[in-house]
């Protein structure tokens, strides 16, 4: 266990030493009043407590993706250990907590708001359409998901449609009312469910004594699977995931001040890799290997294994409880995702949300399509996921470093992650089966070639913002006179 042990600690080292560096770099305005207060509305803008925004941001951004995707990432072997980790503290801790203090600097806006103001107004309508298909995305497989548990734990005596339904229900809910009224009550105790869930499931593998596997970087994948760049998109939550972006600023809104950004972005992503950890190993070592691990993935999926884990490890009721853990998961971030579709779509066409009325016009299409959307085969719908989810990550990844390069701060921290994960995105749909289906070796020609050019480009549009002196964040100094 020394590789999955050493890993965890590095992750919160991690936290303690380069969150810090970041922090510090970014430059905390503790007396800066944040959108909680400027734009206090009721609904989207209202101040919350440290503790329950942290909450409600770990359970926002995790989804199933710290489980399913490294169970199916343990296919690729230990080198899983070590995406996670650097993926975590150099690349999503890094993305989290740039795109949620840059939102709290602009009024709580979203990704593509910011995405328009630092990389261009042309990327207005592409980043929105990107937001809004990654969102529609989410939501839909975070139905498709919890209910697909729902049903295996119930045993079939309860139909998968009425399982379905309730979800919707309650994601219309979740989307139309104020945050605290549902999602600010529910979450304290959701997120019972999920410290149980990873904590048993750790404590069981030290008890145990789990062969989990030390560091390598063969790849075990049976399929003979390519490490790079498949590893990147199967495991993205957990490492670095775009769909964060969508989140942060639901948070942005509910921040009481700057000082607390640390612990809320960057810490929940680095507990968010913890997660992932402890998923991977269990699925590296409780199945006679890699083939015994394929063979239970190609008969159930990652959900079966969830199942089978928490099983042996909780035995039959923490075994439940592990299972409800994990199930909560999806839909503390479907529910949020429809609601962060929700709120761009109102600041994209200016459509204010105070009234509830307002918010059923921008709802109620946006339910409709998802429900269209469950009747697409999942493992479609997973692929245009993962690579949409992880195109809004470069994106996301390169406001931050505009941000930065703009305020002549170090924009390496996000520049460089941002610029290798857009070598990855670019090489995957030129070569996937849902792209352009060309050889790897051409694809990997063509992504080093797009990316010089975007990289290129990204310099002179920041040049340019430096030297028309681009504002980085709004006047806020008359906001209680506005008030």
């Amino acid at each position: 266990m020394f590789t999955f042990l050493a890993c965890i600690a590095l992750l919160i080292i991690g936290y303690f030493t380069y969150g810090k560096y970041v922090e510090k770099m970014f430059g905390v305005k503790a007396a800066r009043p944040t959108p909680a207060l400027t734009q206090a509305d009721g609904v989207d803008y209202i101040p919350m407590s440290t503790k329950k925004n942290s909450l409600i941001q770990l359970l926002n951004i995790a989804g199933t993706g710290p489980i399913f995707g490294p169970i199916m990432g343990a296919l690729y072997g230990p080198v899983a250990f070590i995406w996670i980790v650097i993926g975590c503290i150099f690349a999503g801790a890094v993305h989290d907590y740039l795109t949620g203090m840059i939102s709290i600097r602009n009024r709580g806006a979203h990704l593509p708001e910011l995405a328009t103001k630092f990389l261009g107004k042309a990327m207005k309508h592409v980043v929105n359409t990107f937001a809004l298909l990654l969102l529609l995305l989410v939501g839909t497989v975070f139905v498709t998901t919890p209910a697909d548990l729902l049903y295996v734990l119930m045993d079939g005596k309860v139909a998968l449609f009425l399982i379905v339904g309730a979800i919707f229900i309650y994601y219309i809910l979740a989307t139309l009312l104020p945050i605290d009224k549902i999602i600010g009550r529910l979450y304290p105790y959701f997120g019972a469910l999920l410290l149980i869930s990873a904590v048993g499931v750790f404590i069981g593998l030290l008890v145990t004594g789990a062969n989990i596997p030390e560091i390598s970087l063969s790849n075990f994948h049976p399929a003979n699977a390519p490490i790079f760049p498949l590893l990147f998109f199967t495991i993205t939550c957990g490492a670095l995931s775009g769909f964060h972006a969508t989140q942060t600023p639901i948070i942005s809104r509910t921040t009481q001040n700057e000082n607390q950004g640390r612990k809320i972005f960057y810490g929940m992503m680095i507990a968010e890799g913890i997660i992932a950890m402890i998923w991977a190993a269990a699925a590296m070592s409780l199945f006679d290997g890699y083939n015994g691990l394929n063979d239970l993935l190609a008969a159930g999926g990652p959900g079966l294994i969830v199942s089978e884990v928490s099983k042996m490890m909780l035995g039959g009721i923490g075994g439940t409880l592990a299972v409800l853990g994990v199930v909560v998961l999806p839909i503390t971030s479907g529910d949020t995702a429809f609601r962060s579709a929700r709120m761009i779509i109102a600041d994209y066409i200016n459509f204010a949300q105070k009234k509830i009325s307002s918010r059923l016009w921008i709802a109620v299409p946006l339910f409709v399509i998802s429900i269209a959307l469950t009747q697409i085969d999942f493992n479609i719908l997973w692929r245009y996921f993962s690579w949409a989810n992880q195109s809004t990550a470069v994106i996301a990844l390169f406001v931050g470093a505009m941000y930065l390069y703009i305020a002549k701060k170090n924009y390496w921290v996000s520049l460089i992650p941002g610029t290798f994960m857009l070598v990855m995105v670019l090489a995957y749909i030129l070569n996937a089966q849902i792209g352009f289906r060309l050889p790897m070796t051409t694809s990997w020609i063509g992504s080093a070639i797009g990316t010089v050019i975007l990289v290129a480009l990204f310099f002179h549009t920041a040049k340019k913002n430096r030297s028309l002196a681009l504002p980085l964040e709004d006047d806020v100094s008359n906001w209680r006179k506005a008030a």
